[in-house]
This record gives C-alpha cells, structure tokens and sequence, in this order.
C-alpha cells in the first residue's frame, strides 16, 4: 500500500480546499489519479497477497502510520473554525512528521479592499522580527520559487527553480542564524481566487525527514485548503443526498470494486448498479466516480475506516504507535 489512506485524504483535500466546490481541474485529476492508484494496488493486494509484493513488514507498517497521521490531522481540520486552531493543528502535526516549525501563508485575491490573506507561523521570534521588520516577504527567494513549482520542494533546489543571488544566500543564511535551518515548502495557486504556501522546516543541525515529504505535501494542502475556508469568501452548502442503495454502490465501488462485481454483491442488475452511480454523480455534480468518491469521503457520506481499512488484518491500531 503506497499512502492508500494518503491519496484518499489529498482527493478529500481537494474538495474541502475549495470550501464551497470551487475545485480546479488540476485538482480533481490529481484526486482521481490518486485514487485509481489506490484501487489498482488493492486489486493487487486482493489477487496475491499483502505480504508476496514485495514490500517488508517495516515499510508496510511505516506507511500504514503515516496514514494514520494524514487521517488524524483530516479529522482534526473538520473542527477547525479559526486561525489559531488551524496554527495548533499545524504545529502538532509538524511535531510528528519529523519537523521544528511551521509556516502557513494564504494571500487572496480579489477586488475587494476587505479581502485579508492569513499568516500562520511558530518560527523562532528572532527570526519573525528580522523577517517583518525588514519587509523581507518581497525578496524571499523561497517564495519566488514557488512561482515555478506546482508541486512541493525543498530548499536545497531552490538553485534548480530560480538564480539565487548573492541576496538570496545571505538571507537564507541569517536564517540559518536565527534557527531555521532548511525547509520543504508547499505551494498552491488557485488562479483568480488565492496563492498560498505551507512550509515545514528544521533546525540547523538537525536534517530533512526526506522519507515524510509525500506526507508533508498532503498536509500541507490539506492546510492550505482549511485556510482558504476560514477565509470571508467560503460559501456553505448543504450535502447532497443519497439513497442507501446508491451509498452501498458508492462505498463498493470506492472499495475498489467494479460495476459488476458490486451488481453481484449486492444482488442487483449490473445497469441498476451504473444507475445509481450515475444519479450519484449528478447529485454532487461530479463527473467521474474518483471525484464522487473524494466529495463522499469528504461529505462523511463514507468513512476512512469503510475505504481504507477494508479488509486489513495486518493493519496495526492507530493506538499502537505514536
């Protein structure tokens, strides 16, 4: 399993980034790829068997726990409703992934003068008054690089991004002064709505947990979406609603499942089947069955326990770790 738990809680991202259903279509087929990855590797699971792929008992339970990590911070995000609830979310979770500090910028974009972005840190205080008191945001070299990244990246490329110059190393270096050693920084553009960006960086002798950068990428959007949420223009709507039928075709299908092997599950026509899913997906306005999936996750029309762990014998509780 390669982050099964991962890639469900980026598509469940997704939708709650856009808090309101204003998803790009770069986004919806990152959830979608990601999704039907998921699916592939269970079929494979499924046909020979968790513990012939390949993979060691150690990396299978690694990436099991980093699930569970993903999973508890979606599950926090759900009951954030300000700034400073999402900032402690934040820096827990920094805390688990092998992290020293946070940074979380939201900068939107709008006409409107009343339009306010977000700044969410726990930087060392040294570091924030260099950093404000010289109006140093303009001339950040991380933040130019995330002008030319749609993905995430640590600062150790910044030099294949962007020319650094001869400002650019100084500031990095007083960072380094001021404790902030190297960072893996997260950008995201959502054209004519925000830019923003999630940072998670280290101390100076301490190195990057280069094994976490897939999680922090999708915490770090996952942020990033509960941000854009809290901001004056999230719109609230009502959940669609599903029949039972059409919720146990959906919760098969999302389980990896086909049209025909869930006709037979569930004892109905292979057509009855493709036309509740059908009238699922016009009811949330989606048009494929891996972005149904992502807003019914997100929607709590299913569980994370109903996908991911379905069936999982050797998946370890997520009371047995920390």
């Amino acid at each position: 399993m390669v982050l099964s738990a991962v890639n469900i809680c980026y598509g469940v991202l997704c939708r709650h980034l856009t808090a309101g259903s204003i998803m790009t279509d770069l986004e919806v087929a990152t959830a979608a790829l990601m999704l039907a990855e998921w699916n592939r590797e269970r079929s494979i699971q499924q046909a020979i068997g968790r513990r012939r792929v390949g993979m060691r008992p150690a990396d299978r339970t690694g990436r099991i726990m980093h699930a569970y990590v993903a999973e508890d911070f979606a599950s926090d995000l759900m009951n954030v409703r300000t700034g400073d609830q999402l900032g402690r979310s934040l820096a827990g979770v920094a805390r688990r992934l092998g992290f020293d500090h946070f940074a979380l910028s939201l900068d939107l974009r709008s006409e409107s003068a009343c339009a306010q972005g977000l700044l969410l840190h726990d930087y060392p205080e040294e570091w924030a008054r260099v950093y404000v008191g010289f109006d140093l945001a303009g001339q950040d070299p991380v933040r130019r690089a995330c002008d030319k990244s749609f993905i995430g990246f640590s600062w150790g490329s910044l030099d294949r991004l962007i020319p650094l110059t001869r400002g650019d190393r100084q500031m990095l270096a007083v960072g380094r002064e001021c404790g902030i050693g190297d960072g893996y920084t997260v950008p995201r553009h959502l054209p004519g709505l925000a830019r923003g960006t999630c940072t998670f960086a280290v101390a100076p002798d301490r190195p990057l947990p280069r094994s976490r950068f897939a999680l922090a990428e999708l915490i770090g959007t996952l942020a990033l979406s509960c941000a854009l949420g809290l901001g004056p223009g999230a719109r609230s709507q009502a959940a669609p609603v599903l029949s039972d039928r059409q919720r146990e075709c959906l919760l098969w299908v999302a389980r990896g499942k086909t049209a025909a092997e869930t006709a037979i599950i569930l004892g109905i026509g292979i057509e009855t089947v493709v036309q509740h899913l059908k009238i699922a997906r016009e009811r949330y306005q989606v048009h494929c069955k891996q972005s149904l999936i992502v807003a019914a996750l997100f929607d709590g029309l299913i569980g994370f326990a109903d996908v991911i762990r379905w069936p999982d014998p050797d998946t370890p509780s997520p009371h047995s770790w920390h």
